[in-house]
């Protein structure tokens, strides 16, 4: 899963000439020196509580946090400095200090998605979300609500249908969206991202007819007649995507607001944030030195960004450590649900497709090429065998030419991998970037595309741990849940939110809890290159922490990991998030 090969870009695409007027030409200009915005002060997240006042103590805790050697630790008291980083863990006596009582409530490490769209689940603040729907009548029905609250708009979009979670047995049509709305054009994306389905109204605009031919790299889904049916896959959704009314800057700082809200609210300080265009980074750079993030985040640089303003944009530290922008996020493949994940072999349950390569092997060639000579790390989609060993190959290839210039580069998803590629990912030193949630999201239909054999490669979160590969935990949301908790269920019991299946879904390639801590603290914010400053509360680094009802080590009877509610999120000592007593 993923947002699509060609994602939605935040708001208005910028040129370099008007992206450096709306930066600030001479703090553009100061980036290309690599450090000189490295640690810019930023003021208190604006509406944070506990800052200033000399160091804080926080006292009757049950701490937990990844060490420095990556072992578990428990404590009772952190000291945080007044600057907001961890002074000390477990302090003897400590005087002239304001304190939190913690009422013995379990604090933790703040929680980094290493994986997850900004953009696209501010979006959902503003569009309709079809997600959790269990039929297609009942997306049809939140359809109908929606547009009868929204008339105002020339367009309805939303996102999250899944027609194998509907039992449908197809996809939707045009014509399902017709029977709800024909007045106006509707465009829903599916919940993977790599799909969408249009009403006749929107096929009309896009100009599409049976004698339109497929884009490389995508799909135009077809009835018995040749007809489309309003459903376009990966690179086909631009003949729809390219119409969409294009946002404003106001409204993309309104959903950049309004995620970081959201997703404070599940106990997260950091995501890596994986698609941003030029105008998302003038917004959050605005929003970072205002004081307005109350979320670290590491954005990945879309390509057409990249090559437009990379040089510009390109910094490891903003703001004091809120806003990192030094990764490039690339697409080789589509989405398993979709038949879009590109295998090596037919699929399964449709022997006629072995699904799509968004490019040429030769173009990702070049382009992760490129990305590394530009000193930028490369974070590169890749879900099917085929799309994981093309990618492998292309990082071999670029290594060779130029070198792996320690900037750590990643796959995102790495979640079907022929056996004799794993091994590759620790040879080649590749971050395994994985959801999680995807395993459980996805067994209703994974084995089915896929067979018995070539599911043993999948979600192989245990061989990738063993053989000594880092894996950085993330969510994708919101093509799934963003709740880090959902996550780390997942990641230790193999099972979905009812505890299904019994003993977990090839629950051999489970973590343990001590793993999937670290997966979703210090081994993402690695993968981040930003493991000295962010991860385990050790002194020196910030103090993000969470502070939760439900201790994941010593986990209650009948109380499920997934049902942690968070009480409090604090970023660099501050609070940004009060949800519950403690």
């Amino acid at each position: 899963m993923c947002d699509a090969c060609c994602p939605i870009p935040p708001g208005p695409r910028l040129g370099r000439a008007q992206f450096l007027k709306l930066i600030g030409a001479g703090a553009a200009a100061a980036t290309l020196s690599g450090t000189a915005l490295a640690g810019t002060a930023a003021a208190a997240p604006r509406g944070a509580a506990g800052g200033g006042g000399g160091p804080l103590l926080v006292d009757n805790v049950r701490g937990y946090t990844i060490d420095r050697r990556g072992r578990l630790r428990r404590f009772s008291r952190m000291l945080v400095t007044p600057g907001g980083r961890v002074a000390a863990i477990d302090p003897g006596a400590a005087r002239g200090v304001r304190r939190l009582d913690g009422r013995g409530r379990v604090l933790l490490p703040g929680l980094h998605d290493a994986h997850g769209h900004l953009w696209g689940i501010g979006a959902l603040a503003v569009q309709l979300d079809v997600s959790g729907t269990r039929s297609l009548q009942e997306a049809l029905n939140r359809l109908a609500a929606y547009a009868t609250a929204h008339p105002e708009q020339t367009w309805i979009q939303g996102r999250g249908w899944n027609e194998v979670i509907w039992g449908l047995g197809r996809l939707p049509t045009a014509r399902d969206l017709d029977s709800v709305v024909s007045d106006r054009p509707v465009w829903l994306v599916r919940v993977d991202g790599h799909a969408g389905v249009a009403n006749s109204k929107a096929l009309e605009l896009s100009g599409v007819t049976a004698n339109t031919p497929d884009p490389s790299g995508g799909q135009i889904v077809r009835d018995a007649s040749g007809a489309p049916t309003g459903v376009f896959v990966d690179t086909a959704k631009t003949f729809v995507t390219s119409l969409l009314p294009e946002p404003t800057l106001d409204d993309v700082q309104a959903r950049a607001l309004a995620a970081q809200t959201r997703l404070n609210a599940v106990g997260l300080t950091s995501v890596s944030e994986a698609g941003t265009s030029a105008d998302g980074v003038v917004v959050l750079r605005r929003l970072a030195s205002r004081g307005e993030l109350t979320l670290r985040l590491n954005a990945f640089l879309d390509y057409e960004a990249f090559t437009e303003v990379g040089a510009d944009a390109r910094t490891d530290s903003f703001a004091k450590d809120m806003l990192r922008v030094r990764t490039v996020k690339l697409y080789i493949d589509g989405a398993l649900g979709s038949h879009g994940a590109a295998l090596i072999e037919p699929y399964s349950d449709r022997p006629s497709t072995k699904g799509l390569l968004i490019m040429e092997p030769a173009e990702l060639n070049r382009r992760v090429e490129r990305i590394l000579r530009g000193g930028y790390q490369a974070a590169v989609h890749a879900i099917g065998d085929l799309g994981n060993r093309v990618v492998l190959d292309a990082y071999e290839l670029a290594f060779k030419s130029v070198g792996n210039r320690g900037l750590r580069h990643r796959i995102e998803h790495a979640q079907i991998i022929a056996p004799h590629d794993i091994p590759r990912y620790k040879r080649l030193g590749i971050i395994a970037s994985m959801q999680p949630v995807h395993a459980t999201d996805d067994m209703n239909m994974a084995e089915t595309r896929l067979g018995p054999d070539r599911i043993k490669g999948g979600y192989a979160w245990r061989t990738m741990l063993d053989q000594g590969t880092v894996v950085a935990s993330g969510s994708d949301f919101p093509v799934s849940s963003e709740n880090p908790f959902d996550g780390l269920h997942a990641a230790i019991t193999r099972t979905d939110r009812e505890g299904k299946p019994t003993g977990g879904w090839y629950p051999e390639q489970a973590m343990t809890p001590v793993e999937a801590l670290r997966s979703f603290t210090v081994d993402a914010a690695y993968a981040a290159h930003q493991d000295k400053v962010l991860g385990g509360l050790v002194p020196g680094k910030w103090a993000d922490f969470i502070l939760v009802d439900t201790d994941p080590f010593e986990l209650p009877a009948g109380r499920a990991l997934w049902q942690t509610k968070v009480l409090q999120t604090w970023v660099g000592g501050h609070r940004v998030g009060e949800y519950g007593a403690l």
